[in-house]
């Protein structure tokens, strides 16, 4: 799956199936579900749980818990655009 076809799944009731937990965390995020996205995250334990997790606390504006994150996902905090950021995790969690 392609960062547009995932996209393209937005409007759809549940994530795509067969992508990762990561992907699907940053889908609900994407269709504005925040704690759902958290409560999918806070169940993955690995870098790139980490990651996903580090950038949804980034978007409630919690930096100190972002930061946290950051460091379990061995990856330096964003500072780019929250968008910009959501399409670069999920493009590479994609690939």
């Amino acid at each position: 799956m392609t960062l547009v076809e995932l996209r393209a799944t937005l409007s759809d009731d549940a994530p795509p199936p067969g992508v990762p937990e990561t992907v699907k965390a940053l889908w609900h995020d994407a269709r504005g579900d925040w704690d759902e996205a958290h409560r999918v995250a806070q169940d993955i334990d690995d870098a790139d749980g980490a990651w996903v997790h580090a950038y949804l606390h980034r978007k409630e504006g919690d930096l100190p818990n972002a930061s946290y994150w950051y460091r379990r996902s061995g990856r330096p905090r964003s500072t780019s655009p929250l968008e910009e950021e959501w399409a670069a995790i999920a493009g590479e969690l994609l690939r």
